[in-house]
């Protein structure tokens, strides 16, 4: 999107945005938070009330849906425009570091490395996975920040800092909403690989419990009964290995709550190899685990509803190849393990 300034007029600048296709098909008053810098929504309310904000040079009211074309004449101050340019000189002083699982020009798969943080954080630390993939889209030439105002490339899913495994970024608004949508709808399967402590029985089983997050103490209680607060969760596991009182574990998240896998699977006492908050990790440290042994390996398309533009995904499944998951290779027999797991 480009904001096109005109006249100096005596209750602001006049600017003109012009709706295009990755702006469209949000609501006007929702679109202007977004694409407006900073400005306070009871005035940018005000704004639409006054007719300071005007929708294809008529009244605008606030719910109205956005179509590409249309022209929102604002007379508000230069202030809460972003300036031309602002995010470029960054995303082009960026080397892109990361390891694309797959690409087409909807999306991007990227396999995320333990102690890569996903987005921004507390200490405003830009070294991210999201960071990478902007600066890699703007170098290819795929993403100009200076013509979008309301949409940037972002995360559909996110896994911790310190696990490692796919995360889905979408490339324009359409494949956003749609991956939000069939991710909520729970349309895309996720399946992970994991090492815990001892060996879980049976073999294989579907666990359920209850979860509740304690957000003062960034973690999460599993309990078997529900309690104010808990959602169910659901976990199912199937035992692929075991070696030295650990085992490998397939494992398919039938709910995806936070920390769900490490939480859940301490709760039944296996803990994951390296997991320093729902376990002690000392020992696990000196044998080489600086981050936990669990890894999202591999994730299902499976609409089985109309997904408009990104309807070809149906049926796809994307997985990394188990050589680069840090800890499989500390099983026995690792050439035919493998080939069992390339075949899941």
């Amino acid at each position: 999107m480009q904001v096109i300034e005109f006249s100096v007029l005596s209750e602001g600048n006049m600017h003109v945005l012009k709706i295009t296709k990755n702006d469209a098909s949000q609501r006007l008053d929702k679109f202007l938070l977004k694409a407006l810098r900073g400005i306070p929504p009871a005035l940018m309310y005000k704004y639409i009330r006054t007719k300071k904000i005007k929708l294809n040079g008529k009244r605008a009211e606030q719910n109205a849906m956005l179509c590409e074309g249309d022209e929102i004449i604002l007379y508000i101050k230069d202030e809460f425009f972003a300036q031309p340019g602002h995010s470029s000189p960054d995303l082009a002083a960026i080397r892109p570091r990361l390891s694309i699982v797959y690409e087409d020009e909807n999306l991007i798969i990227c396999n995320k490395r333990p102690g890569v943080l996903v987005h921004e954080d507390k200490e405003n630390n830009e070294n991210t996975l999201i960071s990478h993939i902007k600066a890699y889209l703007y170098q290819k030439g795929e993403y100009d920040p200076t013509s979008e105002l309301s949409f940037a490339p972002a995360l559909c899913n996110r896994i911790d800092r310190n696990t490692g495994g796919l995360v889905i970024a979408a490339k324009n608004a359409e494949s956003l909403r749609i991956l939000n949508e069939m991710i909520k709808a729970r349309k895309i399967s996720k399946y992970y690989i994991c090492a815990v402590h001892g060996i879980p029985t049976p073999a294989q089983a579907t666990l359920k419990a209850y979860l509740k997050k304690d957000s003062n103490a960034n973690l999460v209680r599993v309990t078997d009964n529900r309690t104010d607060g808990s959602k169910e969760i659901i976990t199912r596991y199937s035992l692929l290995s075991k070696a030295n009182n650990m085992s490998l574990l397939y494992i398919e998240l039938i709910t995806g709550r936070t920390h769900q896998i490490r939480a859940h699977m301490a709760h039944i006492g296996h803990p994951l190899v390296g997991d320093g908050k729902y376990s002690v990790n000392e020992a696990d440290r000196k044998r080489g685990y600086k981050h936990q042994a669990l890894y999202a390996f591999k994730l299902v398309f499976d609409f089985s509803k109309d997904a408009g533009i990104l309807s070809y995904l149906d049926g796809k499944s994307v997985s990394i190849d188990p050589q680069d998951i840090f800890f499989v290779s500390d099983f026995p027999s690792k050439d035919r393990l493998f080939e069992r797991i390339r075949k899941l």
